[in-house]
């Protein structure tokens, strides 16, 4: 037997068939969390995004996996079984590929009634643009998003694929597929859960759209308040090359900011002024420009300045804030975030590496789900090694 799941998902169980990015996110979250997940992974390697070793491809961590031929009837059976005990299922392919394989929503809902089946993609279901390709940045730029992100006359800056993929896709995919639980406990009923990148993401702009539509939000990247267009909201180079964040929006706080700097509040002009915030951004980056990254840390990071030194990946797990809280563990040597977010009573456990499919493996995570004996007679057919 696997080691008893821990986590407020103790208990759920979820089939994850294997696909790129915002799927494996969405199932590594749920695990991380202590649900049980089994990835149905393909016999015969597809490439999958970028390619790297297993045990670098961090969000396959948590969870076991078994390699299935889905073009053999009795491979799509044996889905069908884990299908019957889960509370979830969620899968990335374009609409209908499931449906082709003989794993729609309609053939897993008359196995197992209860099921959240969730669907997640870039363009959604249906619509115009449901079976075309695309990436992040094709859904940002879509929802508007691209466009708003980037400096006053220059291109739309692409931002990390976790606004688009990860928090629009995954994120919404995996409180969908929890809604769907719940309410499945409540009528006995389970559901299609259509999660949509452009949906998500457009659904995280949503106060956005209520600035634009109040008139208090430019179309023009980087002329607005929180999108570089102020001094008080931006990232300032130090004399040593480094940068810093400064946020201080609050006028208590840009207070602070002067002071800790030494700057006559009247040299800057009216804070939230449109017109004053082009010299007043003039004067704080010559201001930055006089001592380092981290000298300026070492004065204003512990006050109530809102500044902030701009680390790198490699510097984020040193920082002395998530080293105390633990935010970044070390997995098979390999640093990266714990799970989150915490809980008081059910804490999950420390997540496990990626697992290599092997004979061992399989079984391992196979005893969750099948008998024994159903699992050597899926062995002796030659449906797993």
């Amino acid at each position: 037997m696997s080691t008893p799941r821990k986590g407020p998902l103790a208990g759920i169980k979820v089939v994850e068939l294997a696909g790129i990015g915002p799927g494996p996110m969405c199932a590594m979250l749920l695990a991380d969390l202590g649900a049980t997940v089994i990835r149905v992974d393909r016999k015969q390697p597809v490439a999958l995004g970028i390619e790297r070793p297993l045990r670098f491809n961090t969000l396959l961590r948590n969870r076991g996996a078994i390699a299935l031929d889905l073009k053999d009837p009795r491979a799509i059976e044996a889905v069908l079984e884990l299908v019957e005990q889960a509370d979830a299922l969620v899968e990335g392919f374009r609409p209908g590929v499931t449906e082709r394989l003989g794993l729609g929503p309609d053939v897993c809902l008359a196995r197992n009634p209860r099921l959240a089946y969730g669907r997640l993609t870039g363009w959604g279901q249906d619509g115009p643009l449901a079976k075309t390709a695309g990436h992040d940045i094709n859904y940002l730029a879509l929802t508007g998003l691209l466009g708003a992100i980037g400096r006053e006359g220059q291109p739309p800056t692409i931002p990390l694929n976790i606004v688009g993929d990860y928090a629009g896709g995954s994120l919404y995919m995996a409180v969908g597929l929890l809604a769907a639980i719940l309410e499945a406990r409540q009528s006995g009923q389970g559901q299609v859960v259509d999660a949509a990148i452009v949906d998500g993401a457009a659904h995280l702009a949503t106060t956005f759209f209520g600035m634009v539509a109040g008139g208090i939000w430019r179309g023009e990247r980087g002329t607005n308040l929180s999108d570089s267009g102020s001094h008080f909201y931006d990232c300032y180079e130090c004399g040593d090359g480094g940068w810093v964040a400064v946020g201080p929006i609050e006028e208590k706080f840009f207070a602070v900011l002067l002071d800790k700097l030494g700057i006559d509040p009247r040299s800057m002009g009216p804070q939230m002024a449109r017109d004053s915030w082009k010299p007043a951004k003039a004067l704080l980056a010559a201001h930055f420009k006089t001592r380092t990254r981290d000298e300026w840390t070492a004065l204003l990071q512990t006050s109530d300045a809102c500044v902030s030194p701009v680390l790198g990946f490699h510097e984020a797990a040193q920082h002395p804030h998530l080293k105390a809280r633990g935010t970044f563990l070390e997995i098979d040597g390999i640093t990266q975030a714990g799970p989150a977010p915490r809980f008081s009573r059910t804490v999950p456990s420390v997540p496990t590496p990626p697992a290599a499919i092997t004979p061992e493996n399989t079984d391992r995570c196979l005893s969750d789900w099948l008998a024994p004996s159903r699992i050597e007679t899926l062995r002796e057919q030659g449906l797993i090694d």
